[in-house]
């Protein structure tokens, strides 16, 4: 039985698109679509005493290109991120946990192209820091797919021999499970409702933020919380 997820890269992602990680064998990084702007690719939301707040990697306008060529020209953005970074979170417990790494990250680098800098976080933070060594990664160009849209998935599952498929509620709207029946692949469907809580700054609770908030608040013990 092989467990296969596949999904867009986004920019420090949420803690569940690491809980679709966990519970896979493969997960694919389908980053030869279309790129979509003023989405999870290029922008996410932290906290800070006045509320959440999006920082976002400038990547333009155009969206006649796909994820993986997304070209970053401006490296002023990760100075910047860095310090909302420092500035919101130097108090929370585990920060110093993750410091250097994320100051090298920002600080130490040029980042030319959004998808091998989502890709590179992911991979870091699902491994080095969320331990979830388990999951193999690779990219959908790996496999020269001829389809589009369903069919594209299916021929994706089919190559790398995965019988189960995780994806997340929103692909409800336009999956039919039955064509995944027809060629023998179970579809789970993840649920992201009940995620425990935790102690977070700045007023009311907010699951929707990024997985940093999780990794400076409760540092090791946050894959318990995915």
């Amino acid at each position: 039985m092989k467990k296969a997820a596949i999904l867009q890269s986004n920019y420090i992602p949420w803690k569940g698109y690491f809980d679709l990680i966990s519970k896979v064998d493969l997960f694919i990084f389908h980053d030869d679509l279309q790129y979509t702007k003023n989405d999870w690719r290029n922008r996410n939301l932290i906290k800070t005493p006045h509320g959440l707040k999006w920082i976002t990697i400038p990547c333009g306008t155009n969206e006649k290109r796909l994820i993986n060529e997304v070209v970053i020209k401006d490296s002023l953005w990760q100075k910047k991120h860095w310090n909302l970074m420092f500035e919101n979170y130097k108090k929370a417990p585990y920060f110093k946990n993750y410091k250097d790494f994320f100051e090298d990250f920002y600080l130490n680098n040029k980042w030319t192209n959004l998808s091998e800098l989502n890709q590179y976080l992911i991979k870091e933070i699902s491994t080095n820091f969320l331990k979830l060594n388990h999951v193999l990664f690779e990219n959908s160009t790996k496999y020269n797919l001829k389809h589009q849209k369903g069919k594209r998935v299916i021929e994706l599952l089919k190559k790398t021999n995965a019988t189960n498929y995780f994806s997340g509620p929103s692909a409800k709207n336009y999956i039919k499970e039955e064509v995944f029946n027809n060629h023998n692949i179970d579809i789970h469907w993840m649920n992201y409702d009940n995620y425990l809580t935790y102690n977070q700054p700045y007023g009311q609770f907010e699951h929707q933020v990024s997985i940093v908030d999780l990794l400076f608040n409760k540092g090791e013990s946050s894959v318990d919380f995915i």
